[in-house]
């Protein structure tokens, strides 16, 4: 009896526990793309950041929430969100063509899909990737675009290789092996800032679309939850100075 009393006074104070200490402790895992900066990568300290990130991370603060960030291969993000080992994608996720896959959160960034080449590979303009190999992301909007808008133009190339990631990607246009990479342009705008002079971004975009939040379709709870705490963050400015700080206010659409 005097163990069964014990138990009963246990389970009690742990229910008291629960009750005084609001919401449930909650780990809220961000599935991300290691090598995607300014939105998510590795600095040189071997520490995940980039703006997703940090922006995961105050949102994680205002909730209460522990914070895991998870680097995961970005064609098998789907995999992951359903398996339930990442609550959301949170990396430069383009909304634009997945409306109907994912329970979105308001957009963020206004983005665009842009080709980066060499400065003297004499390429101007999109026709000129006539018979020239070019690299774009596995399971990318970048890839969705140039198929599904400029199927023609596809055509036209010598090859088209896909990657894992960009850093890759940058390696095969810096060696000469591609000819262009069609990417995002903040990816595109870091990823030329970081290896000095000598490429450059076409005036003439592939697509024009949006960065949002993307969870399993039908988890408006945890999307609300999120979106919320983010909002928070726009108006106590945290969000413009993260943009500011990874050189993005001009791609942002929250708070302007």
């Amino acid at each position: 009896m005097k163990k069964f009393l014990a138990l009963l006074s246990v389970s009690a104070l742990v229910l008291s526990m629960t009750a005084c200490g609001g919401k449930e402790e909650k780990t809220f895992k961000v599935g991300f793309d290691a090598e995607y900066p300014p939105y998510g990568y590795m600095d040189e300290n071997g520490e995940y950041t980039g703006f997703d990130l940090e922006l995961a991370q105050g949102v994680c603060e205002i909730n209460g929430w522990t914070y895991e960030a998870v680097p995961i291969n970005w064609d098998s993000k789907d995999m992951e969100l359903n398996s339930g080992n990442i609550d959301c994608i949170w990396n430069g996720f383009t909304i634009n063509g997945r409306e109907d896959d994912y329970t979105w959160s308001v957009p963020y960034v206004d983005n665009s899909q842009v080709i980066v080449c060499a400065e003297n590979s004499g390429i101007a303009s999109l026709a000129d990737l006539e018979g020239k190999v070019v690299g774009v992301q596995a399971a990318s909007a970048a890839l969705d675009a140039l198929n599904n808008d400029h199927a023609d133009l596809v055509a036209t190339f010598e090859d088209l290789q896909e990657f894992g990631d960009y850093n890759s990607a940058f390696v095969e246009l810096q060696a000469g092996s591609i000819d262009a990479v069609a990417m995002d342009v903040g990816v595109a705008n870091y990823q030329i800032k970081s290896r000095g002079e000598g490429f450059m971004v076409l005036e003439e975009a592939i697509s024009v679309e949006q960065y949002g939040i993307g969870f399993k379709k039908g988890n408006d709870e945890l999307k609300d939850e999120v979106e919320e705490a983010l909002m928070k963050l726009v108006d106590d400015g945290t969000f413009a100075e993260l943009a500011e700080k990874y050189e993005i206010s001009d791609l942002v659409c929250l708070g302007n």
